[in-house]
């Protein structure tokens, strides 16, 4: 079988390749927490960097799991809070584990 078959196929590739960073996560957390503008999620996320922020946001909306509203708010979409799954779960590890 040729090395990347499995790759396109497998749902833990998928969705590790979708979640390849911290800022995913972080970023997803802040939003499941309520709608904010950019100006509040860089508060929320100190140090990101401006650069990384919008290129993340830019990747979770073409990703279906966020939206930005015409206010410029930025908000969770029904694919995006499916997320929630995989953030108590990680709670969950760390704090048994961690």
């Amino acid at each position: 079988m040729h090395e990347d078959a499995g790759k396109h196929t497998c749902p833990i590739t998928k969705v590790a390749e979708l979640l390849s960073d911290t800022w995913t996560m972080l970023i997803m957390r802040a939003l499941t927490e309520g709608p904010k503008r950019f100006s509040e999620l860089k508060i929320w996320l100190d140090t990101i960097s401006t650069r990384t922020l919008t290129l993340k946001l830019q990747k979770l909306s073409a990703e279906g799991l966020i939206e930005k509203t015409p206010e410029g708010l930025y908000t969770v979409t029904k694919k995006g809070s499916g997320l929630k799954i995989i953030e108590r779960a990680m709670i969950q590890y760390s704090e048994k584990y961690l």
